[in-house]
Protein backbone atom coordinates (compact mmCIF):
# COMPACT_ATOMS: atom_id res chain seq x y z
CA UNK A 1 0.00 0.00 0.00
CA UNK A 2 1.52 3.29 -1.13
CA UNK A 3 0.86 6.48 0.83
CA UNK A 4 -0.48 9.73 -0.63
CA UNK A 5 -0.75 12.38 2.07
CA UNK A 6 -2.85 15.27 0.77
CA UNK A 7 -1.79 17.36 3.76
CA UNK A 8 0.54 20.26 4.58
CA UNK A 9 1.73 18.78 7.88
CA UNK A 10 2.36 15.01 7.66
CA UNK A 11 5.60 14.01 9.38
CA UNK A 12 7.35 12.62 6.30
CA UNK A 13 6.02 14.41 3.24
CA UNK A 14 3.59 17.12 4.31
CA UNK A 15 2.87 19.56 1.49
CA UNK A 16 4.56 17.56 -1.27
CA UNK A 17 1.25 16.34 -2.78
CA UNK A 18 -1.09 18.92 -1.30
CA UNK A 19 -2.72 19.89 -4.60
CA UNK A 20 -4.93 17.47 -6.53
CA UNK A 21 -2.78 17.09 -9.69
CA UNK A 22 0.35 16.30 -7.63
CA UNK A 23 -1.51 13.82 -5.44
CA UNK A 24 -3.07 12.04 -8.42
CA UNK A 25 0.31 11.88 -10.18
CA UNK A 26 1.87 10.37 -7.07
CA UNK A 27 -0.91 7.79 -6.82
CA UNK A 28 -0.31 6.77 -10.44
CA UNK A 29 3.42 6.52 -9.80
CA UNK A 30 2.96 4.36 -6.71
CA UNK A 31 0.76 1.94 -8.64
CA UNK A 32 3.31 1.79 -11.47
CA UNK A 33 6.01 1.04 -8.91
CA UNK A 34 4.09 -1.96 -7.59
CA UNK A 35 1.61 -0.70 -4.98
CA UNK A 36 -1.56 -2.79 -4.98
CA UNK A 37 -3.40 -0.14 -2.95
CA UNK A 38 -3.04 3.64 -2.80
CA UNK A 39 -3.96 5.11 0.59
CA UNK A 40 -5.24 8.69 0.28
CA UNK A 41 -5.43 10.76 3.45
CA UNK A 42 -6.32 14.38 4.15
CA UNK A 43 -5.57 14.61 7.87
CA UNK A 44 -2.19 14.20 9.54
CA UNK A 45 -2.13 11.87 12.53
CA UNK A 46 1.49 12.50 13.52
CA UNK A 47 2.02 12.97 17.29
CA UNK A 48 0.76 16.39 18.33
CA UNK A 49 -1.13 17.14 15.10
CA UNK A 50 -4.32 19.18 15.37
CA UNK A 51 -7.42 17.95 13.56
CA UNK A 52 -8.49 19.45 10.24
CA UNK A 53 -12.20 20.25 9.85
CA UNK A 54 -14.49 17.94 7.89
CA UNK A 55 -15.06 20.18 4.89
CA UNK A 56 -11.33 20.77 4.42
CA UNK A 57 -10.63 17.04 4.65
CA UNK A 58 -13.28 16.38 2.00
CA UNK A 59 -11.89 19.13 -0.23
CA UNK A 60 -8.45 17.57 -0.07
CA UNK A 61 -9.25 13.92 -0.69
CA UNK A 62 -12.41 13.54 -2.80
CA UNK A 63 -11.01 14.77 -6.14
CA UNK A 64 -7.94 12.56 -5.68
CA UNK A 65 -9.99 9.48 -4.80
CA UNK A 66 -12.39 10.08 -7.68
CA UNK A 67 -9.69 10.50 -10.32
CA UNK A 68 -7.52 7.58 -9.19
CA UNK A 69 -10.49 5.23 -8.86
CA UNK A 70 -11.69 6.21 -12.33
CA UNK A 71 -8.30 5.12 -13.67
CA UNK A 72 -8.64 1.70 -12.07
CA UNK A 73 -6.43 2.29 -9.02
CA UNK A 74 -7.48 0.39 -5.88
CA UNK A 75 -7.97 3.29 -3.47
CA UNK A 76 -8.06 3.23 0.31
CA UNK A 77 -9.35 6.30 2.15
CA UNK A 78 -7.40 7.11 5.31
CA UNK A 79 -9.94 8.83 7.56
CA UNK A 80 -11.52 8.75 11.01
CA UNK A 81 -14.71 10.47 9.85
CA UNK A 82 -17.77 8.50 8.72
CA UNK A 83 -18.89 11.30 6.39
CA UNK A 84 -15.53 11.33 4.62
CA UNK A 85 -15.51 7.54 4.38
CA UNK A 86 -19.03 7.48 2.91
CA UNK A 87 -18.27 10.10 0.26
CA UNK A 88 -14.91 8.53 -0.60
CA UNK A 89 -16.53 5.11 -1.06
CA UNK A 90 -19.18 6.73 -3.27
CA UNK A 91 -16.30 8.26 -5.26
CA UNK A 92 -14.70 4.83 -5.79
CA UNK A 93 -12.63 3.94 -2.71
CA UNK A 94 -12.88 0.24 -1.85
CA UNK A 95 -11.14 0.29 1.52
CA UNK A 96 -11.50 2.49 4.62
CA UNK A 97 -8.33 2.81 6.69
CA UNK A 98 -9.39 4.20 10.07
CA UNK A 99 -6.54 4.76 12.53
CA UNK A 100 -9.10 4.92 15.34
CA UNK A 101 -10.62 1.55 14.44
CA UNK A 102 -14.06 3.15 14.43
CA UNK A 103 -13.74 4.75 17.86
CA UNK A 104 -13.38 8.39 16.77
CA UNK A 105 -16.74 8.49 14.98
CA UNK A 106 -19.63 6.33 16.24
CA UNK A 107 -21.17 6.34 12.75
CA UNK A 108 -18.14 4.79 11.03
CA UNK A 109 -19.08 1.15 11.54
CA UNK A 110 -22.56 1.66 10.10
CA UNK A 111 -21.18 3.45 7.04
CA UNK A 112 -18.74 0.62 6.33
CA UNK A 113 -21.35 -2.05 7.06
CA UNK A 114 -23.67 -0.47 4.46
CA UNK A 115 -20.94 -0.60 1.80
CA UNK A 116 -18.78 -3.32 0.29
CA UNK A 117 -15.58 -1.66 1.50
CA UNK A 118 -12.89 -3.43 3.44
CA UNK A 119 -12.07 -1.89 6.81
CA UNK A 120 -8.68 -1.46 8.46
CA UNK A 121 -9.14 -1.18 12.21
CA UNK A 122 -6.02 0.13 13.91
CA UNK A 123 -5.25 -0.05 17.62
CA UNK A 124 -5.90 3.44 18.99
CA UNK A 125 -6.06 5.12 22.38
CA UNK A 126 -6.79 8.72 21.46
CA UNK A 127 -6.15 11.58 19.09
CA UNK A 128 -2.68 12.83 18.20
CA UNK A 129 -2.58 15.45 20.96
CA UNK A 130 -3.33 12.82 23.61
CA UNK A 131 -2.01 9.49 22.43
CA UNK A 132 1.57 9.47 23.70
CA UNK A 133 0.42 10.15 27.26
CA UNK A 134 -1.56 6.91 27.00
CA UNK A 135 1.40 4.71 26.04
CA UNK A 136 1.20 2.71 29.27
CA UNK A 137 1.00 -1.09 29.20
CA UNK A 138 1.75 -3.96 31.55
CA UNK A 139 2.09 -6.28 28.52
CA UNK A 140 1.79 -4.33 25.27
CA UNK A 141 1.25 -7.29 22.94
CA UNK A 142 -1.45 -8.90 25.07
CA UNK A 143 -3.22 -5.62 25.73
CA UNK A 144 -3.14 -4.50 22.08
CA UNK A 145 -4.54 -7.89 21.05
CA UNK A 146 -7.26 -7.67 23.69
CA UNK A 147 -8.24 -4.16 22.62
CA UNK A 148 -8.24 -5.11 18.94
CA UNK A 149 -10.38 -8.13 19.79
CA UNK A 150 -12.88 -5.81 21.48
CA UNK A 151 -12.99 -3.68 18.34
CA UNK A 152 -13.67 -6.74 16.18
CA UNK A 153 -16.61 -7.70 18.40
CA UNK A 154 -18.04 -4.18 18.20
CA UNK A 155 -17.52 -3.88 14.44
CA UNK A 156 -19.08 -7.24 13.63
CA UNK A 157 -21.98 -6.47 15.97
CA UNK A 158 -22.50 -3.28 13.95
CA UNK A 159 -22.81 -5.35 10.78
CA UNK A 160 -19.33 -5.41 9.23
CA UNK A 161 -18.61 -8.99 8.09
CA UNK A 162 -15.53 -10.41 9.79
CA UNK A 163 -13.88 -11.23 6.46
CA UNK A 164 -13.81 -7.52 5.57
CA UNK A 165 -11.93 -6.51 8.74
CA UNK A 166 -8.15 -6.04 8.64
CA UNK A 167 -6.23 -5.37 11.86
CA UNK A 168 -3.33 -2.96 12.41
CA UNK A 169 -1.48 -2.96 15.77
CA UNK A 170 -0.89 0.79 15.47
CA UNK A 171 2.87 1.21 15.52
CA UNK A 172 3.74 4.66 16.83
CA UNK A 173 0.22 5.40 18.09
CA UNK A 174 0.31 5.47 21.90
CA UNK A 175 3.47 3.35 21.67
CA UNK A 176 7.05 3.91 22.77
CA UNK A 177 10.19 2.74 20.96
CA UNK A 178 10.16 -0.44 23.05
CA UNK A 179 6.42 -1.02 22.54
CA UNK A 180 6.79 -0.89 18.74
CA UNK A 181 9.52 -3.50 18.69
CA UNK A 182 7.64 -5.72 21.14
CA UNK A 183 4.60 -5.62 18.81
CA UNK A 184 6.67 -6.50 15.77
CA UNK A 185 8.18 -9.44 17.64
CA UNK A 186 4.66 -10.41 18.72
CA UNK A 187 2.93 -10.37 15.33
CA UNK A 188 2.27 -14.09 15.64
CA UNK A 189 0.07 -13.28 18.64
CA UNK A 190 -1.80 -10.59 16.67
CA UNK A 191 -2.33 -13.18 13.92
CA UNK A 192 -4.18 -15.45 16.37
CA UNK A 193 -7.08 -12.97 16.23
CA UNK A 194 -7.81 -14.55 12.84
CA UNK A 195 -7.79 -11.47 10.62
CA UNK A 196 -5.50 -10.17 7.92
CA UNK A 197 -2.84 -7.82 9.27
CA UNK A 198 -1.67 -4.45 7.99
CA UNK A 199 1.52 -2.84 9.27
CA UNK A 200 2.39 0.85 9.01
CA UNK A 201 6.01 1.12 10.12
CA UNK A 202 7.19 3.26 7.22
CA UNK A 203 9.64 6.03 8.16
CA UNK A 204 8.41 6.14 11.74
CA UNK A 205 10.56 7.51 14.51
CA UNK A 206 11.38 4.18 16.12
CA UNK A 207 13.06 3.09 12.86
CA UNK A 208 15.00 6.35 12.79
CA UNK A 209 16.55 5.52 16.15
CA UNK A 210 17.92 2.11 15.15
CA UNK A 211 21.69 2.11 15.49
CA UNK A 212 21.76 5.73 16.65
CA UNK A 213 21.75 5.33 20.43
CA UNK A 214 19.33 6.91 22.88
CA UNK A 215 19.53 10.46 21.53
CA UNK A 216 20.23 10.05 17.79
CA UNK A 217 17.60 9.78 15.09
CA UNK A 218 17.65 9.68 11.29
CA UNK A 219 15.46 12.04 9.28
CA UNK A 220 12.28 10.43 7.87
CA UNK A 221 13.68 10.14 4.32
CA UNK A 222 16.73 8.31 5.69
CA UNK A 223 14.54 5.50 7.09
CA UNK A 224 13.57 3.73 3.84
CA UNK A 225 16.20 0.97 4.14
CA UNK A 226 15.05 0.24 7.69
CA UNK A 227 11.45 0.28 6.45
CA UNK A 228 12.22 -2.20 3.67
CA UNK A 229 13.98 -4.58 6.04
CA UNK A 230 11.05 -4.34 8.45
CA UNK A 231 8.70 -5.06 5.54
CA UNK A 232 10.50 -8.30 4.70
CA UNK A 233 10.43 -9.47 8.32
CA UNK A 234 6.74 -8.53 8.57
CA UNK A 235 5.95 -10.52 5.43
CA UNK A 236 7.72 -13.50 6.96
CA UNK A 237 5.48 -13.09 10.01
CA UNK A 238 2.37 -13.35 7.82
CA UNK A 239 1.45 -9.69 7.41
CA UNK A 240 -1.03 -9.23 4.54
CA UNK A 241 -0.31 -5.59 3.66
CA UNK A 242 2.51 -3.10 4.24
CA UNK A 243 1.70 0.62 4.18
CA UNK A 244 4.82 2.42 2.92
CA UNK A 245 6.03 5.71 1.46
CA UNK A 246 8.81 4.21 -0.71
CA UNK A 247 7.12 1.44 -2.68
CA UNK A 248 10.20 0.54 -4.77
CA UNK A 249 12.35 -0.32 -1.75
CA UNK A 250 9.68 -2.50 -0.16
CA UNK A 251 8.84 -4.29 -3.42
CA UNK A 252 12.56 -5.08 -3.81
CA UNK A 253 12.73 -6.33 -0.23
CA UNK A 254 9.66 -8.54 -0.72
CA UNK A 255 11.05 -9.93 -3.97
CA UNK A 256 14.29 -10.89 -2.20
CA UNK A 257 12.30 -12.43 0.67
CA UNK A 258 10.13 -14.39 -1.78
CA UNK A 259 13.15 -15.61 -3.77
CA UNK A 260 14.79 -16.74 -0.53
CA UNK A 261 11.66 -18.73 0.29
CA UNK A 262 11.32 -20.01 -3.27
CA UNK A 263 7.99 -18.32 -3.89
CA UNK A 264 6.60 -15.58 -6.14
CA UNK A 265 7.52 -12.03 -5.16
CA UNK A 266 5.65 -8.74 -5.01
CA UNK A 267 7.02 -7.57 -8.32
CA UNK A 268 6.45 -10.80 -10.22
Amino acid sequence: MGVVNVTPDSFSDGGVWFDTPSAVAQGRLLRAQGAQWVDVGGESTRPGALRVDEQEELRRVLPVVRELAAEGVSVSIDTMRACVAAQAVAAGATMVNDVSGGLADPDMAAVVADSDAQFVAMHWRGHSTQMQSRATYADVVTQVCDELGERVLALTAAGIPAHRIILDPGLGFAKTFEHNWALLRGLDQVATLGHRMLIGASRKGFLGRVGRGADGVRDPHERDVATAVTSAYAADAGVWCLRVHDVVATVDALDVWAAWRGSEGAGA
